[in-house]
C-alpha cells in the first residue's frame, strides 16, 4: 500500500504531497532493427486509500480532483538539477481507481546512471511522487465521507485538489515496503508483466505482494528471464557399475558445491560486516533470506534513521503570522510580495503548507496553538463557534486579515484625487480653517538710517470638516458552516473597494457641480467656447489664464501649473501633447505642415474616469483642467483625521441573535474647496 508523506519543497514555497509506490524499471527492449530502445518504467502511485501524512488527522487525497498531464518528469530524490534527470513520464492515468504512470528511463548524469546499477544489482529502490494541495476538506469525527470509490470516517482531511507535479527516484522513503524492481539490461521484456497477469485472468490491484512474487518468478520464466523448477522426480535404487564418466562427474558436482559454500560464507562474512554486530535481528534475516551485502546495507541505513526526522517541515510551525499569512493566501487579491514584506519568507513557507484551508481548519489551528482543542461542528455548530471565539488570539488575527484585505481593495479603485488634492490631518470632527498669506512681502530698499520696512499682512481662509463613513460586516455562522475562507476575505476587500470610492465620490461630486462657481469668470479661472477644446492653443490660454493670477494686491500670483487633469476620452490626446516636440497644423488647403510643440513635457497628465460619469452632475467628456502642485497651491483638499488616509477595522461585539464574529470598517475625512488661484477649467466646448 502506498503512503503519502508531506515534505516543504526545497527550492521554492510549494507544499507537496510525496507518494511513495511501487516501481518497475523494464530492460531495454530492441526495435525491428535490433537497436536498444529506452528503457520502461512502470508505478502503481496511488490507491486511494487514507494515509498519516503529519497533518494530526489522516489524509485521502480525491482523485476525481488530481490533476496531471504527461509528459511529466522523473527526477532522483526530488532534486530539480538536470543532473538528477531520470527520464520522462509519457503515460498517466487512472485505471481500476489506482493511479499509474510509466515512461522512459534516461540516465545521462553520474548519479542518474549509478540508481540505474544499484538497481540492475538487486537493490530495492523506491518512487516517489510530488503533488501541490490546492483545496482540502475536513471531515469531523464521527461523520462518514465517500472518496475514491471507499468509506471514511472522520476525523479525516481530504485533498479534493491537488496537482501532481513530478516523480523521483529514490533510495529511503516512508514507506519501507515500497521497491523498485529493475530486469538486467542485457535481457530483453517482449511482453509487459501486468498484461500478462491480465491475460491469466488476474487483476493486479487485487493481489498481494507474495503473488505478485510468485507470478513474477513464473512471468520471467516464459520470458526467458528464468527457468521454472521442476519438482523433483522420484529416483530408483539401480546396481550398477561406476564408470569413468560418473567419476568425472561427481568431482565436478563436489567443485561447484564447493564454489557455492565459498560464495556463501564470503556474502554471511560481509553481511556481518556491514551490520557491525548493532543489528543482530537484519543481520539474522539477512543470512535466511538469501539477502546481497548491497540490500543489507540499505535495511541497516533505514533502521539507522531518526524515528521522526524533520518534523519540522512535515508540519507547518504554527504562530500568528503563519496563521494570519495562510488565511490571507485564501484571498485572490493580497499580492505575494505584500504578504512576504508583512510576515517573512519563512512563515510563508510554513503558511503555504496549509494553503487552502477552510474557516473551520483555521479556527481548529488557532485554538492547538493554544494547546486547546475544538469540539466537532455539527448539529447548528454552536458549541463549536462558541468555543473557537472564545480564543485568546482568533479576535486579533481576524482583524488583522481583514484589514490586509480591506487595504487590498482601498487601493485596488482609481485614486487620481491623490494628484490634485492636498492630503490634510485634523486633529477632530471640528470645522477646521485654513489661512494663506496673500499680503505684500516684497522686499524694499533699506534707507540711509538702516531701518527695515515691515511687511503688509493680509489672508485669506478655507475651511474643511472631517466626517465618519463606514460599514458593518460578519464572520457569520452560515460562512463557519460552509468553511468558506474565502468568502470572510472577499468582504473587507469589497468594504475597501467601498471606502476608496467614498472618497472619490466626494472629491469629484465638489469639483463637478462647481458648488459656489469656484470655476467662474469671477476668479479668473473658466473659458468655454470652441477653442478651449483640447489642443495646442487652447493649452495656451489656458496657462495664461493660470499665470495672470494675482494676488489681492494685484501684485503677480508667480504659481505656475503642473497637472493637466483629463477625462478618459482625453487621455490619449493629453499624451502625445506631452510627448510630441512636433505636431501638424493644417493650412487652408489642408496640407499639414510640422509644427513646434511648446508644451511638449510640460505637464503630467492624470486622467479620471468620474470626470464622464453621468451619475454626476456637471461630468463632461469634453472639460479639463490645469492643476498647481496641491503642496504649494491647493485647490481642493482631503482632510483624515489624525492624518490617517486609509481605512480601520475593529472587531465589534456581535448581536445577541448573531452567532459570528462583527466587525466594523469606517474612514474619516472631509473634502473642501482651497484657493480657486489653484486650477484652471477649460469647458472643451461652447
Amino acid at each position: 500500500m502506498s503512503e503519502l508523506n508531506y515534505i516543504a519543497a526545497k527550492d521554492n514555497n510549494d507544499a507537496e504531497l510525496q507518494l511513495n509506490s511501487v516501481v518497475n524499471l523494464e530492460a531495454a527492449a530492441q526495435d525491428d532493427e535490433g537497436q536498444p530502445k529506452n528503457r520502461r518504467f512502470e508505478m502503481d502511485a496511488y490507491a486511494g486509500g487514507a494515509m498519516n501524512v503529519g497533518w494530526g488527522d489522516p489524509v485521502v487525497v480525491d482523485m476525481d480532483g488530481l490533476k496531471f498531464s504527461a509528459p511529466m518528469p522523473a527526477l532522483l530524490d526530488h532534486n530539480k538539477e538536470v543532473t538528477s534527470i531520470m527520464g520522462v513520464i509519457d503515460d498517466i492515468k487512472i485505471v481500476n481507481g489506482v493511479l499509474k504512470a510509466a515512461g522512459n528511463v534516461i540516465a545521462k548524469s553520474q548519479k542518474a546512471k549509478l540508481a540505474v546499477e544499484y538497481a540492475d544489482a538487486g537493490v530495492e529502490l523506491q518512487a516517489s511522487i510530488g503533488a501541490n494541495v490546492i483545496r482540502r476538506e475536513f471531515v469531523e469525527p464521527g461523520e462518514r465521507v465517500s472518496v475514491n470509490g471507499q468509506d471514511f470516517t472522520g476525523p479525516i482531511i481530504v485533498a479534493r485538489e491537488a496537482e501532481l507535479k513530478e516523480v523521483s527516484i529514490v533510495v529511503l522513503g516512508a514507506d519501507e515496503n515500497t521497491s523498485v524492481v529493475m530486469a538486467n539490461k542485457q535481457e530483453t521484456n517482449p511482453m509487459e508483466f501486468e498484461k500478462w497477469l491480465q491475460a491469466k485472468g488476474y487483476e493486479i490491484g487485487n493481489l498481494s505482494e507474495e503473488k505478485k512474487t510468485e507470478l513474477r518468478a513464473e512471468y520471467d520464466a516464459e520470458q526467458g528471464k528464468g527457468k521454472k523448477t521442476e519438482p523433483a522426480k522420484k529416483t530408483e535404487t539401480v546396481e550398477a557399475t561406476a564408470t569413468k564418466s560418473d567419476v568425472e562427474a561427481t568431482d565436478k558436482s563436489v567443485l561447484e558445491l564447493r564454489a557455492r559454500h565459498a560464495a556463501e560464507l564470503s556474502r554471511i562474512t560481509a553481511i556481518a560486516k556491514v551490520c557491525g554486530g548493532k543489528h543482530p535481528d537484519i543481520e539474522a534475516k539477512a543470512v535466511a533470506e538469501g539477502w546481497s551485502e548491497i540490500k543489507a546495507e540499505l535495511e541497516v541505513l533505514r533502521a539507522s534513521r531518526p524515528e521522526a526526522p524533520n518534523i519540522n517541515t512535515r508540519g507547518p510551525k504554527l504562530d500568528t503570522n503563519v496563521l494570519e499569512a495562510a488565511a490571507c493566501m485564501s484571498s485572490t487579491h493580497i499580492g505575494e510580495a505584500a504578504m512576504v514584506k508583512a510576515y517573512g519568507e519563512e512563515a510563508m513557507e510554513s503558511a503555504d503548507k496549509i494553503r487552502g484551508i477552510g474557516v473551520q481548519e483555521f479556527l481548529r489551528l488557532c485554538a492547538r496553538m493554544e494547546g486547546r482543542e475544538l469540539p466537532s461542528c455539527v448539529g447548528t455548530g454552536s458549541e463549536f463557534i462558541q468555543a473557537a471565539f472564545s480564543t485568546v488570539s482568533l479576535p486579533g488575527l481576524m482583524s488583522n486579515v481583514a484589514n490586509k484585505s480591506l487595504l487590498a481593495g482601498y487601493n485596488y479603485v482609481e485614486n487620481a484625487w491623490r494628484k490634485i488634492c492636498k492630503i490634510a490631518s485634523l486633529s477632530d470632527f471640528k470645522t477646521h480653517t485654513r489661512y494663506r498669506m496673500t499680503a505684500d512681502f516684497k522686499f524694499l530698499p533699506v534707507g540711509p538710517d538702516g531701518e527695515l520696512k515691515h511687511g503688509r499682512l493680509g489672508e485669506q481662509s478655507f475651511t474643511n470638516k472631517a466626517d465618519t463613513k463606514g460599514i458593518l460586516f460578519s464572520l457569520t455562522r452560515q460562512m463557519i458552516i460552509n468553511d468558506d475562507l474565502s468568502a470572510f476575505t472577499a468582504i473587507p476587500f469589497n468594504i475597501g473597494m467601498g471606502a476608496a470610492e467614498a472618497i472619490n465620490d466626494a472629491v469629484w461630486t465638489l469639483l463637478l457641480a462647481n458648488t459656489g462657481t469656484f470655476f467662474g469668470s469671477d476668479n479668473s479661472n473658466y473659458a468655454n467656447g470652441a477653442a478651449t477644446a483640447l489642443g495646442i492653443d487652447a493649452l495656451t490660454a489656458a496657462e495664461l489664464l493660470f499665470l495672470n493670477q494675482t494676488k489681492p494686491n494685484g501684485r503677480p500670483l508667480g504659481a505656475t501649473p503642473k497637472i493637466l487633469l483629463v477625462p478618459n476620452a482625453l487621455k490619449v490626446t493629453g499624451e502625445l501633447l506631452m510627448a510630441s516636440l512636433k505636431t501638424n497644423a493644417t493650412t487652408t488647403e489642408d496640407t499639414p505642415i510640422p509644427q513646434n510643440n511648446p508644451h511638449a513635457g510640460k505637464f503630467e497628465v492624470v486622467n479620471s474616469s468620474y470626470l464622464a460619469n453621468a451619475s454626476y452632475t456637471g461630468y463632461s467628456a469634453l472639460a479639463w483642467y490645469l492643476f498647481a502642485d496641491p503642496n504649494v497651491l491647493p485647490a481642493l483638499e482631503v482632510g483624515f483625521l489624525n492624518g490617517v488616509d486609509r481605512p480601520t477595522v475593529e472587531r465589534a461585539d456581535a448581536d445577541f441573535n448573531t452567532l459570528g464574529m462583527q466587525f466594523r470598517g469606517f474612514i474619516d475625512f472631509g473634502v473642501a474647496f482651497q484657493d480657486p488661484r489653484g486650477a484652471v477649467k477649460m469647458k472643451g466646448e461652447a
